[in-house]
């Protein structure tokens, strides 16, 4: 006879609380077949552990603050037909995350750039990596907080847990000197060591337009091209084409242009090229 609370009392000094819940169902059952105890066992263990990454993956999605309902299932890859291989093999997250390399989304407003960076970042979730997403502005006033604090280099340090940080909107209004410098040395602070998302509806040789600083933004830039891959999703706007649709009565909008996917870059040489084309 096994004394159960006793039992139970171990199970929860182990912290095994799925097993402490399950055992009884699942001894009956292996009484009643007949089950080796390695079976036995190992049905425990799987379950378990089953458990675990349920809730690790639950902990994981609370902390990302991803925007509710996008999804991979739900995006118009349609519109973006060249993307979407590219995409599924990123989602796995092995080899790019690993080594601390950038994925960059241009696009003119709507076009879908925030929709697939967060469908992205839910993926890599599901697959056990760690995601933050964030509004560019929103991040930069907390470092900048952090900064006043004089902790700045412990917010940034904070940021490496995650294993990719999304910035969604990262060239959409001009930044003052003190924004551009926190964003700096974030990007410096995580280059071949931790993964950005960045979108951003202006190509690199608009930034100088964004910040005030050329000489530190052509730094950043170096910085974020370096080991990268960069879609862009040239596309009309999916709000604007929804709404034409619904005026029509024509149902879900249909592409009007096929992007252009950057091939990934490795070294200087094509990083080089992908600035002078911009410029």
């Amino acid at each position: 006879m096994i004394d159960a609370q006793r039992l139970g009392l171990m199970l929860n000094e182990l912290r095994l609380p799925t097993i402490k819940h399950i055992w009884g169902d699942f001894a009956a059952q292996a009484d009643k077949e007949g089950w080796p105890a390695s079976r036995f066992l190992a049905a425990l263990a799987e379950h378990e552990l089953a458990e675990r990454d349920r809730r690790r993956i639950g902990r994981h999605l609370a902390e990302a603050h991803l925007p509710a309902g996008k999804t991979l299932d739900c995006f118009a890859f349609e519109a973006v037909p060249m993307i979407s291989r590219p995409v599924m093999a990123l989602c796995a997250g092995d080899g790019w995350l690993d080594q601390g390399s950038n994925l960059i989304l241009f696009g003119p407003p709507g076009g879908g750039k925030s929709h697939l960076a967060a469908a992205i970042g839910l993926a890599l979730v599901e697959n056990g990596w760690r995601v933050l997403f964030s509004r560019t502005s929103d991040l930069v006033q907390r470092l900048q907080v952090a900064r006043r604090e004089l902790t700045l280099e412990s917010a940034i340090a904070k940021l490496d847990k995650y294993h990719l940080l999304i910035l969604d909107d990262f060239a959409y209004v001009s930044r003052d000197q003190a924004e551009t410098s926190v964003l700096f040395e974030l990007i410096s602070a995580r280059y071949e060591r931790r993964s950005l998302l960045i979108t951003a509806n202006q190509p690199f040789g608009e930034w100088n337009r964004v910040f005030p600083d050329p000489a530190m933004t052509l730094a950043a830039v170096d910085r974020l091209v370096h080991h990268a891959t960069i879609f862009e999703m040239n596309v009309e706007s999916y709000r604007r084409r929804t709404a034409q649709a619904r005026r029509t009565g024509a149902g879900r909008p249909a592409a009007y242009t096929t992007p252009k996917v950057l091939e990934t870059i490795r070294d200087n040489q094509d990083e080089n090229e992908v600035l002078a084309s911009d410029n």
